[in-house]
C-alpha cells in the first residue's frame, strides 16, 4: 500500500514517513501542488497526506483537481493554521480527517491506517457490475461517495444509524451494507416495516409475548429485538410508528433491555439498531407525531440518501446493473446504448431507483430488440409517463391509482394489505382533519365512521388530531 505525502517541511515529513514506512506502508514524498498532481497522473496511491500551505499554492484550494484525478482515494489534511475557517475548510472538501499541528504520529499513522482499509470496503460496497463482490449499491457519483464514506466510518462501531430519504432510494440496501460488512456481520440481520405492522401488535412483535399475554398468545414468541441478538435490528418506516411503541422502544434504547409483553423480567438485548425513514421527522416532532427524545436517540450518525436526480451520473450504471439482474432472473438478454442510457439519465424518476428498476425489467421483457437504444426506450417511457399523467387527473380511478401505487412501492408478500390500507387511510384522514380543524366527532361523520372506530385508527396510523387543531 502507498501513501503520497505532500509536505514542505523538511523534518515534518521525515517523522511521517519513518511512522507510516513503520505501518507498512510505502511513501512517496513531495512539497508542491505540481509535483502532487503529476505523480497522482502517473501512478494509483492509497491515500494522500497534505498539508495546505505549500511551496507553490494551497493544499485546499487545489483538492478539486484531486478529485478529478482520484475521486475514490481518501485524503488527509495536515495544518499548522490551526483556525475554525481550516478546520471548514477542510471539513467542506469531504476529507477523511484533518489533523492541526502539531499532532500525534502515532495516531495520524492509525488514521491512515484505517482510511485505507475504509476505502478498500468502500470499493466492496460497490456492485459486481463495477468490478467488486460486495453489495449491489450502485455508482460512483460524488452524493454516493459520500454515502459509501458514512458507511465506512460506522462499520467498527455499533453506533444507532439513522437512514434518511426519499421512497425508492435504497434504505434497505444502506442497512444491509452496515450488518455484511461490520464486525456483526456473523449475526442475524433481521428487518422490520414498523409502517406494516397493526398498531396493536407492533410491540408483540419488535419485544415478543409471554403466554396468555393477550388471547390468542397460546405460546411464548420471541421478538425482533431477540431475534436480532449478537446482529442488526433494522427498523424501517420508523417515521410511521404508533406513539406507544415509540415510547417502548425508546425505553429498550435507554436501559439495553426490553420485557416481553405479559412478561415480568428483563431481557438483556445485544443488537445494533439500523432505522429509516422516507419522512421529515422534524416537522412531525413539532406537531406532536414523533417523540423528540427518540429521534435524538437514532439520528447518533444520519446517513441522507439522495435521490436518482441528485445522482444522474449513475443511471447508466444502475441500468445495466439492473438488466443482467433481469437476465439472470430469466428474462431476455438486452444491451444498453449510450443514447439510450442519455434517454434514461434525463427522466425525473420521481420513484428514483426501484422506479428506475420496474422499468428496466418492464424493457427487458418488452422489447423486441436485444440491443435497446433511444427509439426503442422512448415509446416506453411515454406509455409509462402517459399513465402518471393520467393519476394526476382528476377523473383517474381508483383502482388505477392501487396499480401504480403496487406498480412503484411493491409492498413484501404478506403484508400488501396492510400496507395498502395505509397508505390509502393515512392521506384520507389527515386531508379530513385538516378540514375539520381536528374535530374527530365531525370527521368521523364525515368520513361515516363511527368515532371510536376513527379515534383507533388514528392512533394506529400514529395521526395526532391536536396536530390539525386550528389556533388563534
Amino acid at each position: 500500500m502507498s501513501v503520497l505525502l505532500v509536505e514542505d517541511d523538511e523534518s515534518i515529513a521525515i517523522v511521517i514517513t519513518a511512522a507510516l514506512e513503520a505501518e507498512g506502508f510505502e511513501v512517496t514524498r513531495c512539497d508542491s501542488v505540481a509535483e502532487r498532481d503529476r505523480l497522482l497522473s502517473a501512478q494509483t496511491f492509497s491515500a494522500l497526506v497534505t498539508d495546505v500551505k505549500l511551496t507553490d499554492g494551497d493544499g485546499i484550494e487545489t483538492l478539486p483537481a484531486v478529485r478529478a484525478l482520484r475521486p475514490d482515494m481518501p485524503v488527509i489534511i495536515l495544518s499548522a493554521q490551526n483556525t475554525l475557517d481550516t478546520a471548514v475548510r477542510a471539513s467542506d472538501t469531504g476529507a477523511f480527517e484533518y489533523f492541526p499541528k502539531p499532532f500525534d504520529i502515532d495516531e495520524l499513522a492509525r488514521t491512515v491506517r484505517q482510511a485505507v482499509g475504509m476505502n478498500t470496503q468502500t470499493v466492496d460496497l460497490m456492485g459486481e457490475d463495477q468490478g467488486g463482490e460486495g453489495l449491489p449499491l450502485v455508482g460512483r457519483s460524488a452524493p454516493m461517495q459520500a454515502v459509501y464514506r458514512m458507511i465506512t466510518r460506522v462499520l467498527r462501531n455499533d453506533l444507532t444509524v439513522l437512514i434518511l430519504g426519499e421512497s425508492g432510494t435504497g434504505k434497505e440496501l444502506v442497512a444491509e451494507a452496515i450488518h455484511q460488512l461490520g464486525h456483526r456481520r456473523g449475526g442475524p440481520f433481521v428487518a422490520v416495516n414498523t409502517a406494516a405492522i397493526p398498531a396493536d401488535l407492533i410491540e408483540s412483535e419488535l419485544f415478543g409475548h409471554e403466554k396468555g399475554a393477550f388471547t390468542g398468545a397460546v405460546a411464548r414468541h420471541i421478538g425482533k429485538f431477540e431475534q436480532a441478538a449478537g446482529g442488526t435490528l433494522f427498523l424501517d418506516e420508523i417515521g410511521d410508528m404508533p406513539m406507544q411503541a415509540q415510547t417502548r422502544l425508546l425505553r429498550a434504547l435507554q436501559s439495553g433491555s426490553i420485557r416481553r409483553v405479559g412478561g415480568r423480567e428483563e431481557v438483556a438485548i445485544d443488537t445494533r439498531i439500523v432505522a429509516a425513514t422516507n419522512k421529515d421527522l422534524e416537522p412531525m416532532i413539532a406537531a406532536g407525531l414523533f417523540r423528540e427524545d427518540l429521534y435524538y436517540r437514532l439520528n447518533v450518525v444520519p446517513i441522507q440518501m439522495p435521490g436518482l436526480r441528485e445522482r444522474a451520473d449513475d443511471i447508466e450504471a444502475l441500468a445495466n446493473h439492473f438488466l443482467k439482474q433481469a437476465a439472470g432472473e430469466g428474462l431476455p438478454r438486452r444491451q444498453l446504448t449510450r443514447d439510450g442510457a442519455e434517454l434514461l439519465q434525463r427522466q425525473p424518476w420521481r420513484g428514483n431507483v426501484r422506479e428506475l428498476k420496474n422499468f428496466i425489467y418492464r424493457l427487458a421483457l418488452l422489447a423486441r430488440e436485444d440491443v435497446v437504444d433511444a427509439a426503442v426506450i422512448a415509446p416506453l417511457l411515454a406509455q409509462a409517463q402517459r399513465v402518471e399523467s393520467e393519476q394526476g387527473t382528476a377523473g383517474v380511478s381508483f383502482e388505477s391509482a392501487v396499480e401504480h401505487w403496487l406498480g412503484l412501492e411493491a409492498p413484501p408478500p404478506g403484508r400488501v394489505y396492510d400496507e395498502a390500507l395505509a397508505a390509502f387511510e393515512r392521506p384520507l384522514f389527515a386531508r379530513v382533519l385538516a378540514d375539520t380543524g381536528g374535530n374527530q366527532l365531525r370527521a368521523a361523520q364525515i368520513l361515516g365512521i363511527n368515532r371510536n372506530t376513527l379515534r383507533k385508527r388514528l392512533g394506529e396510523l400514529a395521526l395526532d388530531p391536536e396536530g390539525f387543531v386550528r389556533r388563534a
